[in-house]
This record gives structure tokens, C-alpha cells and sequence, in this order.
């Protein structure tokens, strides 16, 4: 009986890992896409600050 269970223990973990599902890199992709929004817009919010600082000027 031990045997067995070692034959078949053995057996289990002689088999391939499935691989790893890559869940997080659609959402990473996002996320840098979001990251280049963001400095897009806040590049142009500071443009815009200028532009009316320098009008009251």
C-alpha cells in the first residue's frame, strides 16, 4: 500500500504545471496606457495655465 501511494504521489508531481494564466498583463497594458493619458493631459493643463498666466500679464 505505501508503495502505491508513493507510485502514485510520484506520478502527480512528476506531471507538468498547467502555466500560470497571464490575468495582469491586459490590465498593465491599460494602466500604461492610462499613465501616458495622464501625463498627455496634465502636460496640456499646464500649457493652459501659461498661456493665462501670460494673458493677465
Amino acid at each position: 500500500m505505501k508503495y502505491i501511494l508513493l507510485a502514485v504521489t510520484l506520478l502527480f508531481s512528476a506531471c507538468d504545471k498547467p502555466p500560470t494564466p497571464k490575468i495582469a498583463a491586459p490590465q498593465r497594458e491599460a494602466l500604461e496606457k492610462a499613465k501616458g493619458v495622464d501625463q498627455a493631459v496634465q502636460k496640456e493643463t499646464e500649457e493652459a495655465k501659461q498661456k493665462i498666466e501670460d494673458a493677465e500679464k
